[in-house]
């Protein structure tokens, strides 16, 4: 039988494109996928040194790059609005890592009823933002949220929890926790199920109490999964926006102001576009900064 002619360094045609199957798949959908990223960015990054107005249905472009990076230097709020972000990142995924991977060791020692208390603890990740800020309000209402009514209970004064400044961003944090801890705890659960029992009864028979089983046995065994689920969770605090616009739109002052609140202001309500791209860039600049850090926080940290 005759061979078939040569296609490329002596192959076939069927063995070149059974050779390089998977390129063929995935090469059109990551031509699409990269279309969809870098024209945006590019666009982004040209609107960032730019004065843009609308006059007549016409976008007008005048490039100031010097005066959109002035902007940035002197805007407190954003300066403001980045320490909180700060702020309510460390506080929030720091607790729901710590909640999420106690609850996970707890369920996971049940002997029955495992999945009703996790189908149960998974409620709160479920449920649409906009109900949870509008739950939350209510229930930090000064005159008739259940919070109160259980402080005027023990006989004290009622708490500002939303118009305090100093309690403004924790009451804001204890919503983020709340919210999210069951995501932190679903990912963590799993990890913790896959443990052999045998090595957790090994352990106790060398005489390690629970706290030891933990740190030294459970912690380095998921220390994987943690890392995951707190980059996660780093990523997702730090772009948080829905749950502060409901709860106190930035407020009392810029006591709980954030970077993706401000950005929204200036962007939306000021028209301030090329000001906003630029801001865009800087939050951008600053998350990736943040998860750097965190990465090499999490190594530092790794056990050994």
């Amino acid at each position: 039988m005759r061979k078939a002619p040569p296609f490329w360094k002596g192959e076939s045609v069927p063995d070149f494109v059974d050779r390089h199957l998977a390129w063929f798949m995935l090469g059109p959908a990551m031509l699409v996928l990269l279309a969809l990223t870098i024209y945006p960015v590019l666009n982004l990054m040209a609107m960032a040194f730019a004065d843009i107005r609308f006059e007549q249905a016409r976008e007008i472009w005048t490039f100031r790059p010097l005066d959109n990076l002035r902007q940035l230097a002197g805007d407190e709020v954003f300066r403001r609005a980045l320490l909180n972000t700060i702020v309510f990142a460390v506080a929030a995924v720091c607790l729901e890592m710590l909640i999420g991977l106690a609850l996970a060791i707890l369920v996971s020692s049940l002997s029955g009823l495992k999945g009703l208390v996790r189908t149960t603890l998974i409620l709160p990740v479920l449920m649409p933002p906009v109900a949870i800020g509008s739950m939350w309000k209510l229930m930090y209402n000064l005159d008739f949220g259940v919070l109160n009514q259980a402080v005027t209970a023990l006989g004290l004064q009622p708490i500002n929890w939303l118009g305090s400044s100093s309690l403004a961003l924790i009451s804001v944090i204890i919503v983020d926790v709340w919210h999210w801890t069951p995501f932190v705890f679903l990912i963590l659960f799993a990890s913790v199920e896959g443990i052999s029992k045998e090595i957790v009864d090994a352990a106790r028979l060398d005489g390690a109490g629970n706290w030891g089983i933990v740190t030294r046995i459970i912690v380095p065994l998921i220390w994987p999964p943690l890392l995951v689920a707190a980059l996660f969770r780093i990523i997702m605090a730090f772009k948080v926006f829905d749950q502060v616009f409901l709860l106190t739109s930035g407020g009392p002052g810029n006591a709980t102001e954030v970077v993706s609140l401000h950005l929204y202001k200036v962007y939306f309500q000021e028209n301030q576009l090329g000001y906003g791209s630029m801001l865009s860039l800087a939050i951008i600049l600053a998350l990736l900064c943040f998860i750097w850090i965190s990465r090499r926080a999490g190594k530092a940290m790794e056990p050994r």
